[in-house]
């Protein structure tokens, strides 16, 4: 009785898919490294030599993260660099609040079957997110998984690696009572409340739906890119009396400022104080969403908070403005 021949790419893995697809990306990756990359896209780590002379005490500072289901938007849609540029910028602002500055970033991209063109998207908004930052993107993996994903679906992760000279942490044990939150404008949804929004929205709309309150297609408008602020925190960081940053992602603008904030004291917010984007009035109204999920769940429009000390108010805001940043004065800590 004769047996039948089972290949790896019988069983769904394509191994010349991948090694296809990791030539075709080695380009735009190598656009993102400086001098101090010393290996390239490929091998079986990358290598990366910091320049520690502008550093008395250097200290690494790393987070991971995915984009969650806002990758489902991006099926829908079938528009796949967004997402990339997401996961960067994600990453970036969550060590840029500690003080950080961002060195290298690592993704992780599974499927259950590669697509090339899909791949090549995808790592193309990571180099285009990297770029902006100037941030090196020095290694991945690409994972076919047959049977975990259905047709058409992905997942992501990353991490970010940075350094800050131990003396110059953001921590936020410098915050007082008096200081003032200073809130910056979101892009949007940014990369958090999607299985709410999704919920919602894909009741009423489609992805391809023109909704005029929003100015765009549903579709567009979920998939606005989460934005990044290290350019406004590397010019706020050293200023007096700038004694915080929070960067507002899953838990909302409460869960995450409390993070940094002195269990002695309290945060008071004027949760009237700015005009929500119409994507979040769109969301409230359309699902009847009691208002405590929507805090709990979304920016509601605010980014990134600073915490300021009262004198530095207007200094901060005269940063900002020179870099064409709105600020917004959203509340106070009591």
């Amino acid at each position: 009785m004769s047996k039948k021949k089972f290949t790896y790419k019988d069983a769904g893995v394509d191994i010349e898919a991948g090694e296809e697809m990791v030539e075709s990306i080695k380009g735009m990756v190598k656009e993102t490294h400086s001098n101090a990359v010393l290996s390239n896209i490929g091998g079986f780590g990358g290598f990366f030599r910091p320049d520690l002379q502008d550093y008395e005490d250097p200290v690494f500072v790393s987070s991971v993260d995915g984009v969650g289901t806002k990758l489902i938007v991006a099926f829908k849609t079938e528009k796949y660099h967004t997402v990339g540029q997401d996961l960067v910028n994600h990453c970036i602002n969550d060590i840029a609040v500690c003080g950080a500055d961002p060195l290298f970033f690592l993704d992780y991209f599974s499927t259950g079957k590669l697509k090339q063109e899909v791949g090549y998207q995808v790592v193309k908004g990571f180099s285009v997110a990297c770029k902006e930052n100037g941030v090196a993107l020095i290694g991945g993996e690409t994972a076919e998984m047959p049977d975990i994903y259905s047709e058409g679906e992905f997942d992501l992760a990353g991490t970010i690696v940075g350094m800050v000279d131990r003396e110059k942490i953001i921590d936020g044990k410098q915050i007082e009572s008096g200081n003032v939150l200073l809130g910056f404008p979101s892009t949007g949804l940014h990369t958090n409340g999607y299985s709410l929004a999704r919920k919602v929205l894909f009741s009423e709309y489609d992805v391809s739906n023109h909704v005029d309150e929003l100015g765009a297609t549903v579709g567009e408008a979920m998939l606005a890119v989460h934005k990044s602020y290290l350019p406004v925190i590397r010019s706020l960081r050293n200023e007096n009396g700038v004694n915080g940053f929070s960067h507002i992602t899953g838990g909302g603008i409460m869960g995450n400022t409390k993070r940094i904030v002195p269990d002695k004291l309290t945060i008071q917010l004027d949760w009237k104080g700015w005009e929500r984007p119409p994507i979040f009035k769109l969301i409230k109204d359309l699902g009847n969403v009691p208002e405590d999920d929507m805090r709990a769940t979304f920016n509601l429009g605010i980014g990134l908070i600073a915490v300021v000390d009262e004198k530095s108010v207007e200094k901060v805001k005269e940063i900002a403005s020179e870099m064409d940043e709105e600020v917004i004065e959203i509340g106070k800590i009591a």
